[in-house]
């Protein structure tokens, strides 16, 4: 069954209901990124496996997970560590990667509540949408963060992005290596705490930032 990567910087207060609703057989990788509340204690005493990654960056964390995950053909999945994507999703977004019907498979989220995605967030993801439209002809709806592919060939796309890009590299280089893209959808509830990212605009801006770089 799957590994899952989970990429955390101060979220033990998210940690505990995330691991406790992991489905059975899910593997979880906690990537602890230099966390000051404890969240890498907290992992391990939940039965995480815990692995610390000291340079700063999402796709550093998600690196350094995917180096820690089983080999050979295993599938991998990733979720964020604040707690609005629901682990029960993981085996419907896995599921067509174990099938053989799909190499990288995403997770399109669905705002369980209004003030799960703001509205500078929701913007700067519809661009990002349309612009991985446009660049792969295939018809994706969000840069969903949930998604699985198989372990080994991740690590042969050779992403290059450490921090926010990582997740746009990854789609973009996927489609260049004619992979099979599949997109579900999955829920999106509003996160423990406040978001590194879309919880201020500065934080998505920066994002946003980082993926323009990957595109160009």
């Amino acid at each position: 069954m799957p590994d899952v990567i989970i990429p955390v910087l101060d979220e033990a207060a998210a940690l505990p209901p995330l691991l406790a609703t992991m489905p059975p057989g899910y593997r979880p990788i906690v990537v602890d990124n230099g966390s000051t509340d404890g969240s890498g204690e907290i992992a391990a005493s939940l039965g995480a496996i815990v692995v610390t990654e000291p340079l700063r960056g999402f796709g550093s964390a998600c690196w350094t997970g995917l180096g820690a995950a089983r080999p050979a053909d295993g599938v991998v999945c990733f979720i964020d560590g604040d707690g609005p994507l629901d682990p029960a999703d993981l085996p419907r977004v896995a599921g067509p990667v174990l099938a053989g019907d799909a190499d990288l498979v995403l997770g399109a989220r669905r705002p369980t509540a209004r003030r799960a995605m703001p509205v500078h967030a929701r913007a700067a993801n519809a661009f990002l949408a349309w612009e991985l439209r446009r660049r792969t002809g295939r018809p994706l709806r969000d840069l969903g963060p949930m998604r699985a592919a198989r372990a080994d060939e991740l690590r042969s796309l050779g992403i290059e992005d450490r921090r926010f890009g990582w997740p746009l590299e990854m789609v973009l280089r996927a489609a260049a290596a004619g992979w099979r893209l599949g997109e579900v959808p999955v829920a999106y509830a509003p996160r423990i705490g406040r978001s590194k990212v879309t919880g201020t605009a500065r934080g998505t801006m920066r994002a946003v930032h980082d993926m323009g770089r990957v595109l160009r």
